[in-house]
């Protein structure tokens, strides 16, 4: 079987898109620590209710930098593999959808067997903004998509403005409301505004979108409690795990290159 084939699961498990859609509570919201192989997609499955990949994490295991340089058949090998691994619903980050028609992107995530996925409005590949319209009328093709193909899918749709956009706080404030109004009349689920990190500016997303929104954890965001506090439904680390790993592991050859054991108390934390 070639890495191509290896995405054979079929459906996504009756009820796990449902389940993973009413984890999303404003006030309460589903902490989803990143995952990019089956394997750490089994310590977070022993703690945690769904499970999530990040792009940024998966693609430079399979050897490609994040930006949908990775082939789709790899990327959609991989989020197989993590969703074979765990028993919880897997939601899968599918950048802007590596250029698949949306509903080859459905038809070839729903063989995957996850029960959602992240999609951006930013062009992967040169950093631009995507129109909203544009972006919107995308996004309601994958719903149509998933309806037609009885599939049910949490969209998750990230907003780059805080990413990617131009113009003043504020400007980037009402323009991401906008995008995130936009695209939950689209069909998505939960709006992404990746990157915001001020309080007030979380809290006015959480209240003007008007839906479920995903908030990525990472140095200066708000704790999960007060992101709780300020209404967000989900809470994402993006590809934090991965590189706070890689960063370990590079300390642990760097002791063995120096004659050392990575197994002293220093590098255990005991």
């Amino acid at each position: 079987m070639t890495i191509a084939e290896d995405t054979t699961n079929d459906r996504p498990a009756p009820g796990r898109a449902a389940a993973l859609r009413a984890l999303h509570v404003p006030g309460d919201p589903l902490v989803l620590p990143n995952v990019w192989d089956a394997a750490s997609a089994r310590i977070v499955a022993a703690g945690f209710p769904a499970v999530a990949t990040g792009s940024a994490a998966v693609a430079p295991v399979l050897g490609y930098d994040d930006g949908e340089t990775a082939p789709a058949a790899e990327m959609l090998a991989a989020i197989a593999r993590i969703v074979r691994a765990v028993a919880v619903p897997v939601t899968a980050d599918l950048e802007r959808g590596y250029g698949l028609a949306p509903a080859e992107l459905v038809e070839r995530l729903a063989a995957t067997g996850a029960a959602g996925c992240n999609l951006e409005d930013s062009d992967p590949r040169t950093g631009e903004m995507v129109d909203a319209a544009e972006q919107a009328v995308f996004l309601a093709a994958v719903r149509s998509a998933a309806s037609a193909a009885g599939v049910d899918l949490v969209i998750n749709a990230r907003v780059d403005v805080y990413h990617h956009g131009s113009g003043s706080p504020a400007e980037r404030l009402a323009e991401a409301v906008r995008r995130g109004r936009d695209y939950l009349a689209a069909g998505a689920d939960c709006v992404y505004p990746i990157f915001v990190s001020e309080p007030a500016d979380i809290g006015a997303l959480a209240e003007g979108i008007g839906g479920p929104i995903n908030i990525m954890f990472r140095p200066g965001t708000p704790s999960l409690a007060e992101l709780a506090g300020l209404g967000v439904a989900r809470v994402s680390f993006g590809p934090g795990l991965y590189r706070a790993a890689q960063e370990h592991t590079a300390r642990l050859v760097a002791a063995i290159r120096e004659g050392r054991s990575p197994y002293d108390p220093e590098f255990s934390g005991r």
